[in-house]
């Protein structure tokens, strides 16, 4: 999708995930000492604006004006402060490096990906962590909802292999995320890959 598909589907006046942060995010990071922080594909920014409140320094980026001006409105709501950057992750460069790099949900073909991966994970400072969540190619088979498209699905060890050599891999693996419908609970599977710099 382009930035103008996701300006159509921020488009709307309610948040298209909700204000809460993602599960994973919420369970990797305690236990990190605080400090600066950038989340990638942020949308309309509840990663970013949660680790705000939890004390990171943090920038998010998205190519999508209308979810950054959602994002905006979300972080003055709750009286935290997050530098928005428009910028497309297909040539975006950061100029700093951070001691957490977060990418929830980026689903790219695989060559953007490696790319892509490949120079955020060189953005974490030394000590630094990194976590890519997305969804898992094993989801087209075994779980629920997500994208169709085995092209932008993600395994464990593709992602790992974007971060290796730059980065010490501490998990690649598939996790289960329960997804709530009218219908009733399913469960989704996603890749989850933590990984940090010495």
């Amino acid at each position: 999708m382009d930035s103008r598909s996701w300006d159509d589907r921020y488009g709307g006046s309610e948040l298209v995930w909700g204000a809460g942060p993602n599960r994973f995010l919420a369970e990797e990071i305690p236990g990190l000492k605080p400090g600066t922080a950038l989340d990638v594909a942020c949308g309309e920014g509840r990663n970013a604006i949660w680790l705000a409140e939890q004390g990171w320094r943090v920038v998010g980026v998205d190519f999508s004006p209308v979810g950054l001006d959602k994002a905006r409105r979300l972080a003055t709501a709750r009286g935290v402060a997050v530098e928005w950057v428009e910028g497309d992750l297909a040539s975006w460069e950061t100029p700093d490096r951070y001691d957490l790099v977060v990418v929830l949900y980026l689903q790219l073909p695989a060559d953007l990906r490696h790319q892509v991966l490949a120079r955020m994970a060189a953005s974490v400072a030394a000590g630094g962590t990194m976590l890519v969540v997305g969804h898992a190619l094993a989801n087209l088979a075994g779980g629920y909802g997500g994208p169709q498209d085995p092209g932008v699905l993600y395994r464990p060890e593709d992602v790992a292999g974007d971060l290796v050599g730059v980065l010490e891999i501490e998990r690649a693996e598939h996790v289960d995320r329960v997804v709530g419908t009218p219908d009733g609970e399913f469960v989704a599977i996603d890749t989850l890959v933590r990984a940090h710099r010495l």
